[in-house]
């Protein structure tokens, strides 16, 4: 693939992505109507871009944000419900989101975050999934899928135990109580926290400190760093296997009504295991 094609408008909804000086992709999570929520689209696109900017020469250093007032608000609540109506499109996006976590890690090319305003699903993984992740002070990062009625599959199984520990990523991801931008980089969660006015141009500078160095060096040293999470990947499609399990049960229902209504859910009293 050429960097044109990439970079072609339209060629992956809900993204948009620009060539810079110096090799640098700038990946731009974009839906000005949702606070750059996800739909069906914009989650197989931001499933396949990492594979294919792995194959594109010419990109040196991938940057990732969000436009506008934040980085992602997570998946959309018709994808959503068609998840939990239609076989179909739960397997195929499981399928997706098994192959966005597994592409991020595996893209060689190195990639930072720049991460501000609300940063939750598909857009969380990708963001913490980052070589260098980059928050503004007042971010907020949430895992929602416990308030859903599903478990924390996707990402957080393979990634949030090795960041910020085990205590720390149960508490999390078992309360579903979202993490600042401060309380990030204090935990581990992220690489850096800085104040809001300074996140693009920290970010910047970060992307083309990599991309100035030695490809093989940066590209090799991603590789072997990453076999953490590759060796984790069992506890991951576990944790992925049981979040779609949970989409065809009663809570995901109750979780997405509660949501459109901007109520607490009224899940069930017990679990059957």
């Amino acid at each position: 693939m050429t960097t044109a094609q990439l970079t072609a408008p339209g060629a992956y909804p809900g993204l948009t992505l620009q060539l810079h000086d110096g090799g640098i992709l700038e990946v731009v999570i974009r839906n000005d109507k949702t606070l750059n929520s996800v739909n069906a689209d914009a989650h197989r696109a931001l499933t396949r871009v990492w594979r294919d900017i792995d194959d594109t020469p010419g990109i040196r250093c991938v940057l990732v944000r969000g436009d506008g007032r934040g980085f992602s608000s997570g998946g959309d609540f018709t994808l959503i419900e068609e998840m939990s109506n239609d076989f179909t499109a739960l397997t195929r996006v499981w399928k997706e989101a098994r192959d966005l976590v597994y592409n991020v890690i595996n893209c060689s090319k190195p990639i930072v975050s720049a991460i501000h305003g609300p940063c939750v699903g598909a857009g969380l993984a990708v963001a913490l999934l980052a070589d260098v992740s980059i928050t503004a002070h007042t971010a907020r990062l949430l895992d929602g899928h416990v308030r859903l009625g599903v478990a924390a599959g996707d990402h957080a199984a393979i990634i949030w135990p090795l960041l910020c520990g085990l205590n720390k990523a149960k508490y999390h991801l078992m309360t579903g109580e979202p993490v600042s931008g401060i309380e990030a980089e204090r935990i581990g969660l992220v690489s850096l926290t800085v104040p809001d006015d300074e996140l693009q141009d920290r970010a910047w500078t970060v992307a083309r400190q990599l991309a100035s160095g030695s490809p093989t060096a940066t590209r090799w040293t991603k590789y072997a760093l990453n076999n953490w999470l590759r060796q984790a990947g069992p506890t991951f499609d576990a944790s992925l296997a049981l979040e779609f399990l949970g989409f065809t049960g009663p809570d995901i229902r109750e979780g997405l009504n509660s949501l459109r209504e901007k109520r607490a859910p009224n899940f069930a009293d017990d679990a059957p295991l």
